[in-house]
């Protein structure tokens, strides 16, 4: 009696995976032979923690279970983690590329949602993105998209990263115009009073 909570416990545990993941696209091949035709399954998938990790991976099998599952894997290897400013939006605007496809994200404001294209609304959700806007110039394809994606992604960096390599304080990094938001609006409050 006693050892069955401890096996629940661990079941609980198995039903709560640390990764959420989107399957992307599928992609179906044939191949003719003498008795007709096999079939043969592609899956593109994206896989992230949502609090700024994701990654991509693809699969090829006979069956879909096993080719989303053969992605899903590669996808938890490949992972990359991704600075957030205030754990929802990118901290500057950039521009990924890959082969034809070339993709543009910028920082936005809150509650303006995910205004994205398909692969790459996958990947903003996975990354845990609440506000961004980003387009997709060029290559239409999935792949491309979402390796263009992750290439724009790993180019950002944090204003805690730049201080650190510039050897100077945050504070003297962010813009002017933060500053003295910050520091204006004591002022612009006793003046009122």
């Amino acid at each position: 009696m006693a050892r069955e909570p401890q096996h629940r416990g661990r079941r609980d545990r198995e039903e709560q995976p640390e990764f959420a993941d989107r399957l992307v696209a599928i992609n179906r091949v044939s191949k003719t032979v003498k008795g007709g035709k096999r079939f043969g399954f592609a899956a593109l998938v994206v896989v992230g923690d949502q609090k700024g990790r994701v990654g991509f991976g693809k699969g090829k099998a006979k069956e879909v279970p096993e080719a989303i599952r053969k992605a899903t894997e590669q996808a938890k290897r490949q992972m990359i983690r991704v600075p957030l400013r205030e754990g929802r939006t990118l901290h500057h605007d950039m521009e990924g590329r890959h082969g034809a496809g070339k993709v543009v994200m910028r920082s936005a404001p809150e509650g303006t949602g995910i205004i994205a294209g398909g692969p790459m609304r996958a990947v903003f959700e996975m990354l845990g993105v609440k506000d961004v806007v980003a387009k997709s110039l060029g290559s239409q394809n999935p792949y491309n998209m979402i390796r263009a994606t992750i290439d724009g992604l790993k180019k950002e960096s944090s204003p805690r990263a730049i201080a650190q390599r510039r050897g100077k304080k945050v504070a003297e990094i962010l813009h002017k115009s933060d500053a003295a938001k910050t520091a204006g609006q004591p002022a612009a409050e006793a003046a009122e009073a």
